[in-house]
């Protein structure tokens, strides 16, 4: 099964470079069109540009971090019906229960991987 996200607009929130760049590649490899942010505040200015498909965000990031991030993105009536993923390296039941509570639509565990990526791309976003 060949997946085609040719041009679909993914979002990456991360604080770290590493995890943006690492983003960034796997999902340009899958034919996405890659919006990087730093941070919550960097990501809300870019959101109404760009338009992203999907959202994923970072749990720890400084200023604002991925739950406020994100329930900003949900409370918005442009954006809540956007799915929003958690990225965290913490896999605790505490802060999947926190994002779904927020509004986030899925929790991945860091570090994920390419298909984890490209599976919650397939699982929300309509590609024809």
């Amino acid at each position: 099964m060949d997946d085609n996200f040719e041009g679909v607009k993914v979002m990456v929130i991360d604080d770290s470079k590493t995890i943006r760049r690492t983003a960034e590649t796997l999902l340009s490899k899958a034919g996405c069109e890659v919006i990087t942010a730093t941070d919550g505040f960097d990501a809300l200015a870019k959101i109404a540009d760009s338009q992203p498909a999907i959202i994923f965000v970072d749990i720890m990031m400084p200023r604002l971090d991925g739950y406020q991030t994100c329930a900003l993105i949900k409370n918005n009536a442009d954006f809540q019906s956007t799915p929003v993923i958690m990225l965290s390296s913490k896999d605790g039941l505490f802060d999947r229960a926190k994002g779904r509570i927020v509004g986030s639509d899925q929790y991945l565990t860091k570090p994920f991987s390419k298909d984890e990526l490209l599976s919650a791309i397939r699982d929300h976003v309509k590609t024809d």
